[in-house]
């Protein structure tokens, strides 16, 4: 009889402190979704160099959703800068079939700027609400190609690690990451 190999060590999945504030050259402000932000939100996603026309398709799809029903299953958090333009966003939402788990499925920045704690001020709110709302785990899912480095590289130092992958899911060569974090 063969003893099966042992399993890889899982990831830490403790509630962790919410991370320190990222030094910024300008305050971030975040707030609740508005109306007006639609257009802005679409330059975001379409300057930020990631994603094809379809996905482009999907993020609207989604911050449309939020629109049109508030505290619904599509959540959005806007970032504005000092300046009043939208500077960044978050969408999330709650997993079905799940109690207490949350999906963060799209988070852009302005490229510049990027590496002054914009994303992390959204994530900072999105889980002071869903906090607020009993939410217990948050879940990431990405992709392994070389466009996401930087974002594999954020989500690692605010405390989300992966605790899965999923080889070839997109494509031969680009692996999907699962990534967790307790609240």
């Amino acid at each position: 009889m063969s003893v099966p190999p042992p399993s890889a060590p899982r990831p830490d999945l403790r509630p962790a402190a919410p991370p320190p504030p990222a030094p910024d050259l300008a305050p971030t402000h975040v707030r609740a979704l508005a109306a007006g932000d639609r257009p802005a939100i679409a330059r975001l996603v379409a300057r930020d160099g990631l994603f094809t026309p379809d996905e482009l398709a999907v993020a609207l799809e989604l911050v449309d959703g939020a629109l049109a029903h508030p505290g619904g299953d599509y959540r959005v958090l806007v970032a504005e800068g000092p300046d009043g333009a939208v500077s960044g966003y978050v969408c999330y939402g709650p997993t079905p079939m799940t109690d207490g788990t949350f999906d963060l499925y799209w988070i852009v920045t302005d490229p510049e700027r990027r590496g002054r704690g914009v994303a992390r001020a959204l994530v900072v709110a999105m889980e002071a609400e869903l906090r607020a709302l009993g939410g217990r785990l948050v879940r990431v899912e990405t992709s392994l190609s070389d466009g996401y480095g930087e974002a594999c590289r954020f989500y690692d130092c605010i405390g989300y690690p992966v605790v899965a992958t999923l080889p070839d899911f997109y494509k031969a060569g680009d692996d999907l990451l699962i990534l967790v974090k307790r609240l």
